[in-house]
């Protein structure tokens, strides 16, 4: 197996010190493009690497789109994501081992969107009942998700970006009630 680095530095529309998106791992930088022989076929690799899980991965060129890599989302996008997360969650009534498998799911598509859902659906304020461990680590795994992919497009630390959610989801309407109601009781 051999490993040639490439000259050109971009592919598919990626290219390279770009940050973007992997479904499965969220969101990381092209480090560079290189070319290995494999079974003694050529092959053109995208190298990423993911600080945070202090991983490197390479994927091939040819299969970047098909597998759902992507660019960071617009502010526009990243907007849009944070009214859902202010939305009013949606919880359905099966049976969790179910929903845990459809919260996964959307975690890993790389859907900004979806992770959105995620969160706001997993939320728990200080007055509500407690989350099991399961809930709680599909909740702290979507927001890291999208704490890391926001962060990224707005250029701030993740830990602003945790703090960004976290204001938006206080934003909610099932989260105020209980300042709505005090403020129905000092008009009155």
């Amino acid at each position: 197996m051999t490993t040639q680095m490439k000259k050109t530095a971009a592919r598919h529309g990626f290219k390279t010190g770009e940050s973007i998106v992997y479904p499965a791992h969220g969101v990381g930088q092209i480090v560079t493009i290189e070319e290995q022989e494999v079974a003694g076929m050529k092959l053109e690799l995208f190298v990423i690497d993911f600080e945070k899980d202090k991983m490197r991965l390479k994927v091939p060129v040819a299969k970047a789109v098909s597998i759902g890599m992507r660019k960071l989302s617009e502010t526009d996008f990243v907007d849009r994501a944070l009214k859902v997360v202010q939305g009013k969650a949606r919880v359905k009534r099966t049976m969790w081992s179910r929903r845990a498998q459809e919260y996964d799911a959307k975690i890993n598509s790389g859907d900004l969107i979806s992770i959105a859902e995620v969160v706001r659906d997993l939320f728990r304020a200080e007055n509500q009942p407690e989350q099991s461990y399961s809930e709680r680590q599909l909740y702290e795994q979507a927001l890291d998700r999208m704490a890391r992919e926001i962060a990224a497009v707005n250029k701030m630390s993740e830990t602003e970006a945790v703090r960004l959610v976290e204001t938006h989801l206080a934003k909610s309407p099932r989260r105020s009630k209980a300042t709505d109601e005090d403020d129905q009781e000092e008009a009155a």
